[in-house]
């Protein structure tokens, strides 16, 4: 309770709005909307002003996942915790890091077109691109990035269900 109040104070002083409800409330707004039962949507039904709340069918949170930068490991291991195979110290490789979105554009071969995602690097320049269908291996030379690796992935989560009419 203390924190609550100390939470409450805490908010009018910087001046930003508090609004409370309870459960039953927000889950009888989020209802009488036609809503669907996920957190975000709770959040938005809240109280008095979730009574009417406009969320679209396109509307949807920005999931995002820490994934960490990269491992201090100085050598991969066995199953038994061995050292199996030297790890290079280098993190780049032709300007590219692990983690970063790329575009692929391959104008011929196997996997000719475009393709975009999470690029795993290797030293020889032949790099993994993860996509939402699968798997690619292109060349360094047919990539560029999108968006470097800050330690996060991103994804846009699943839209609501529209209100009835």
């Amino acid at each position: 309770m203390n924190a609550t109040r100390w939470a409450h104070h805490r908010l009018e002083t910087i001046g930003l709005p508090l609004e409370v409800g309870t459960g039953g409330r927000t889950k009888f707004n989020r209802t009488m909307q036609g809503y669907a039962k996920t957190h975000w949507l709770d959040a938005a039904c809240v109280g008095e002003s979730g009574e009417k709340v406009h969320i679209t069918a396109s509307d949807a949170p920005l999931l995002i996942k820490a994934t960490a930068l990269g491992s201090r490991q100085m050598c991969r291991t066995d199953k038994y915790g061995f050292p199996s195979r030297y790890r290079l110290r280098q993190k780049r490789h032709f300007g590219f890091q692990t983690g970063d979105i790329m575009k692929a554009s391959v104008p011929a071969g196997k996997v000719v077109g475009t393709h975009n995602g999470r690029v795993a690097c290797r030293a020889t320049g032949s790099f993994d691109i993860t996509t939402a269908t699968g798997k690619v291996t292109v060349s360094h030379r047919t990539i560029e990035t999108i968006h470097h690796t800050d330690g996060y992935t991103y994804k846009k989560g699943q839209g609501a269900i529209p209100p009835h009419a």
